[in-house]
């Protein structure tokens, strides 16, 4: 259609005649696909030329058409129109969104037709349309307080007494605009208070469920976005109205009017769980019923369900108060319990060709399944596991298979959130499992092994350690599952103790499995022969696990498993058989040729041969290390292919029609974000994952051998810094780092780098390190964040001289950032203990992240430790700007690793900074000389280090606190339990900074005191490093023939020859090179100079082999 022939239609379309412009609306609705995309290029020419225009047609079409088709059509276009969408491109959002492209007198016109269209409605989906509509409209006016004709609007429509349609689309819109009123001062302090009785009756609308639900929703809103725990306290009483909304729409049968009330309060419950705190036993106690209640529909029992385990979930806000409720828990596990009975011996479990271990299972199975996970990862085990041990015998003793099959489920489950206490009854865990390997229905065997692979997993090593002479045999004898005379024979009870033993062996050391290999090889070989698909792949994952495990020990079955192996991989080529081939590939990863072979085949996308090939090779590389660079030209392309997959994701509403969570696809999984549906397919991300992962591999394992490689790869990994679909993908992304830069430089220093020179490590530490800066300020793991802040340091380590200030400031920058994000969690941790209901669990969970927090802060010292070794005073203006945020860390309220790292972090500044540091002497030392006798051994250390650094260079600063310094390292060398294995760094550093003290103060202490007593604690043994420097002390000493060192009449030399001795015999463990040849000579004087009496006197002292050492020394 020519551009005139469109602009004579759009002036039809937009003239008088109405009819033109509703067929316009009506083919926007037509199932044709090519009629509904001419209407919408027409209907975007409208928008985009003639904007008043279109809108005008649109509000009178919603206003008085007597079709409510075209008038829902007309809302949802009109929600469209009005709806602002953050980040669209300008031009396209420019067009989009009409609300200011219109003029004033149309925008007024529309906002006033929008209003009298709601009152005037009759249809209940249009209404709610035309409501979603004025939301949106709203919600981008409101804040500019650009609608002040809305709220008298609304709060009149609520009052409406004939009108429960009307009542309930105004309360629909309170309820959308909820998160922007209550960021509103005005509105809370004029308004909450109309608004709370207005619910407060509409909650018990005496005839529409309808007006009851949409109250509900708003009360919800409202109690989640008030931000005010007093605000929200002003509307506590509303909570009961809330709950009689549900219970009444149970009474009389409504339970579809139920399952969305349920729906708001699991919302309600997983945000502000506190609210729920003051009437928590009568809310629990409803919901335990409807869950208890077998004559409601399944659905709505399930979200009962889903009510209590996110009311548990929700630790962060209220961490412990569902533990306080007596028997809650209880109920609720009897109930989950009751529901795994819910199962079929369905036939095609047993006969099936492919695994379908879910054949029979039911809803009610599989919830109850997920919440016994779930909530026994809430609850903790001190709390689910009592409540286990009183149930699962019953269930274990029960004539029936189902029961027997439910409570090696439930014991499966529970493991991971009940893991430490479960390890502290491993005896009593084991034999249930154990004891259920010969019951006669194949699905109890078959989840006797689920469980103890589960419980491999969860309970590893201890099971594997104090158990494996019960477990090994009893897996070895479920692959004989068809040889048990009284049982009903099952491939699935087979095939899964195969995987069972790749559980196991996950957590097992090598040394445990040779004894039974002999029985689980020959038993996998036996199963390989089985021709079953199902079988053969449980077998080979145990032998691939089997021989990762044992290493040497597997070679003797090497012949007799690849015989096995090379029939099914030729055999296993039709699509029906791709996991088995798969598998083999895993097994028979040392056969190159065979590699070489199917790389080179074109296979399928998702094809599951790729991520076992992937790793194949990697395992390869690290057999071979730098003999594996010929294959590397094959390795390669398809681990570039793999490593830039795409997400697979889709993304609808979420009243689509187009459920992704009804596909079939089980590698999708789907998460809800606000009104969408975000579907992702797993398989392509967990081949990115792999394929990353592997790069990784490649570049640590082949050093500068991959060098070539550093071009494609880093273009390819540097972006995945960010990749937050997938976690995995950005931890080898970070990983990777350091290893591209170490590659990259030692490819020049070793002149294999094709003529480049060390402007391309610069070149590629500028691309790196502002890449991992920039990540990591977006980065939402703290503990990757941990990982970051260790691969920058590991990057500026070797960027060395080509680290650029504005990368020190980039990276100071980061730190300070880190810094502030790690001091707000750990304030919010802080409330969380402080809330009524925190307890010994909550204290455990916190006490993980805690150590996170301080592993983030660890790695930020290293950092800034290798800066300021580094750039020394050029640091300090850098140091000053930190300064802020470190000093609050020595603090008494701070935990031992903040006050740790912050005293390490002042022990470089003072011993890299020397005299440019004394400024800082007057802040830091009164916190060294307090922390010398800190509780915690690892601040006792960093402190009494930083002691002797400034002893060493504080000079005159120093010299006032001679004394205090000398009363504090005292009191570490002279504790009862100095030398305990705790305390011994710290002991040896105090040593050290004792000696520095007599070394450079040696004018204001008594030396004839001191000396002696630092001489009597050596020699220094657990810390190497100082001891090399202690004893380096004790021989420019003794070459300069010290008096007080010595002592009157050389009545120390027998101690010194020890001490000597003892040095001379730990080889260069305790002294270098240099201090042992000095020391030999020493000793040479020694038997010079000393009476012979002396010496042989003092050498009786020794142990014969010291004897021996030194006399082979002193004649060399």
């Amino acid at each position: 259609m020519d551009p005139q022939q469109q602009q004579q239609q759009v002036a039809a379309i937009l003239g008088p005649d109405a009819a033109p412009f509703e067929s316009l609306v009506s083919q926007l609705m037509s199932s044709s696909n090519e009629q509904r995309s001419h209407a919408e290029s027409l209907f975007n020419l409208c928008r985009d030329l003639h904007p008043d225009a279109l809108a005008h047609k649109l509000a009178s079409l919603l206003h008085s058409s007597p079709a409510f088709d075209l008038r829902a059509m007309s809302a949802l276009l009109l929600r469209k129109l009005l709806t602002y969408r953050v980040g669209s491109f300008a031009s396209d959002a420019d067009l989009s969104y009409l609300w200011p492209r219109l003029s004033p007198s149309s925008q007024a016109s529309l906002k006033s037709l929008l209003l009298s269209a709601l009152h005037l409605e009759t249809d209940r989906s249009v209404s709610k349309k035309l409501s979603d509509a004025i939301s949106v409209l709203a919600s981008s006016l409101l804040p500019d307080s650009a609608w002040p004709e809305l709220l008298p609007f609304l709060f009149h429509a609520v009052s409406a007494p004939d009108s429960p349609r009307l009542h309930e689309s105004a309360l629909l819109i309170f309820s959308q605009l909820a998160f922007y009123l209550a960021d509103d001062t005005s509105f809370v302090g004029h308004h909450l208070s109309a608004l709370h009785s207005i619910l407060l009756a509409s909650l018990s609308h005496p005839s529409s469920s309808d007006v009851r639900i949409a109250a509900l929703s708003t009360s919800v809103n409202l109690i989640m976005a008030l931000e005010s725990a007093s605000d929200r306290d002003r509307l506590a009483d509303l909570l009961s109205a809330m709950m009689r909304t549900l219970t009444e729409s149970l009474n009389s049968s409504q339970e579809a009017t139920a399952q969305e009330a349920l729906e708001l309060l699991i919302e309600l419950a997983g945000v502000e769980p506190r609210f729920i705190r003051h009437q928590l036993a009568d809310v629990v106690g409803a919901m335990l019923q409807i869950a208890e209640a077998d004559g409601l529909e399944e659905g709505t029992r399930h979200l009962a369900i889903e009510f209590l385990v996110t009311l548990a979930e929700a630790r962060e806000r209220a961490p412990g108060m569902m533990r306080k409720l007596p028997q809650f828990v209880g109920r609720l596990f009897a109930v989950l319990m009751r529901m795994l009975l819910d199962i079929e011996d369905d036939p095609a479990w047993h006969t099936a060709e492919i695994i379908d271990e879910n054949a029979g299972e039911t809803s009610n199975y599989g919830m109850a399944q997920e919440c016994l996970d779930r909530i026994s990862v809430a609850m903790g085990g001190n709390t689910i596991v009592p409540i286990a041990s009183e149930l699962l015998p019953a269930y274990l003793a029960a004539p029936e298979w189902q029961r027997h099959h439910a409570a090696l489920i439930t014991l499966a489950q529970i493991a991971e959130g009940c893991s430490k206490v479960m390890t502290k009854n491993l005896e009593q865990v084991v034999n249930m499992a154990l004891n259920s390997f010969q019951h006669p229905h194949p699905r109890v065997r078959w989840a006797a092994i689920n469980a103890v692979g589960q419980l491999s997993t969860d309970l590893g090593p201890d099971l594997q350690v104090q158990y494996h002479q019960r477990v090994l045999p009893a897996l070895a004898s479920a692959m004989d599952d068809f040889q048990n005379p009284r049982a009903k024979f099952s491939i699935l009870v087979q095939a899964h103790a195969g995987s069972a033993v790749l559980n196991f062996c996950e957590n097992c050391t090598p040394d445990i499995l040779p004894p039974y290999l002999d029985g689980i090889v020959g038993k996998l070989l036996v199963l390989l022969q089985n021709g079953k698909q199902m079988v053969q792949e449980g077998a080979l994952t145990a032998l691939a696990s089997v021989a990762d495990l044992s290493q040497e020990n597997f070679q003797k079955y090497y012949d007799a498993v690849m015989t096995y192996l090379k029939v099914i991989l030729v055999n296993a080529t039709d699509k029906s058989n791709r996991m088995l081939r798969a598998k083999s590939m895993e097994c028979i990863s040392l056969v190159m040729e065979m590699l070489m072979t199917l790389q080179g085949s074109q296979m399928e996308t998702d094809d599951p041969t790729t991520i076992y090939m992937l790793q194949a090779w990697a395992r390869f590389c690290k057999c071979l290390g730098q003999d594996f660079l010929p294959y590397m030209s094959v390795v390669m392309p398809p681990l570039f292919q793999s490593a830039q997959l795409k997400p697979d994701v889709t993304i609808t509403s979420v009243d689509s029609d187009d459920d992704i969570e009804d596909s079939d696809d089980e590698s999708i999984e789907t998460i809800t974000l606000g009104d969408k549906r975000i579907g992702i397919r797993t398989s392509v991300l967990e081949e990115k994952a792999t394929a990353c992962n592997m790069l990784c591999c490649y570049a640590d394992e082949l050093k500068d051998g991959f060098y070539p490689w550093i071009d494609q790869v880093a273009p390819i990994l540097v972006p995945l810094l960010k990749f937050y679909f997938h976690e995995e993908v950005r931890r080898a992304a970070v990983s990777a780092m350091p290893d591209l830069l170490r590659s990259a430089k030692l490819a020049i220093e070793k002149g294999v780098a094709q003529g480049r020179d060390k402007s391309y490590v610069k070149k590629l530490s500028d691309y790196i390190i502002p890449a991992l800066l920039e990540a990591l300020q977006k980065e939402p793991e703290t503990e990757i964040c941990a990982s970051m802040l260790d691969s920058l340091n590991e990057c500026m380590q070797l960027a060395g001289a080509h680290l650029i200030e504005g990368h020190v400031k980039m990276m100071v920058d980061q730190i300070k950032h880190v810094m502030t994000a790690s001091v707000a969690r750990k304030k919010e941790m802080a409330e969380r203990a402080k809330e009524e209901d925190f307890d010994d669990e909550e204290g455990e969970m916190l006490k993980e992240e805690t150590e996170e927090e301080e592993e983030v802060f660890d790695r930020v010292g290293d950092c800034l430790s290798t800066l300021i070794k580094y750039y020394k005073a050029s640091f300090l203006p850098f140091f000053d700007e930190l300064s802020i945020y470190m000093t609050p860390m020595l603090g008494k309220d701070k935990t031992a690793g903040e006050r740790r790292i912050a005293i390490c972090i002042f022990d470089d500044v003072a011993e890299h900074c020397q005299g440019t540091a004394l400024k800082y002497y007057e802040t830091y030392l009164p916190f060294l000389l307090e922390a010398c006798n800190d509780e915690d051994a690892d601040v006792r250390q960093a402190a009494v280090y930083g002691v002797g650094v400034c002893a060493e260079f504080g000079g005159s600063v120093f010299g006032p606190l001679v004394g205090e310094a000398l009363s504090k390292l005292n009191n570490v060398v002279r504790h009862p339990d100095a030398l305990q294995s705790d305390n011994i760094m710290a002991y040896d550093n105090a040593v050290s900074a004792l000696g520095k003290i007599c070394q450079f103060h040696r004018d204001s202490i008594d030396a004839a005191q001191v000396l002696p007593a630092w001489l009597s604690c050596l020699p220094v043994r657990g810390d190497l490093i100082e001891a090399k420097i202690v004893h380096d002390q004790l021989c420019s000493m003794l070459e300069k023939s010290d008096r007080e060192l010595l002592g009157p009449n050389n009545q120390h030399l027998p101690k010194i020859i020890t001490v000597l001795a003892e040095v001379l015999c730990a080889g260069n463990d305790l002294a270098t090179e240099q201090t042992v040849i000095r020391m030999i000579n020493l000793l040479r004087q020694l038997q010079q100079t000393i009476p012979p009496s002396v010496l042989a006197s003092t050498w009786s002292t020794l142990q014969p082999q010291q004897q021996l050492a030194l006399q082979s020394m002193l004649s060399s």
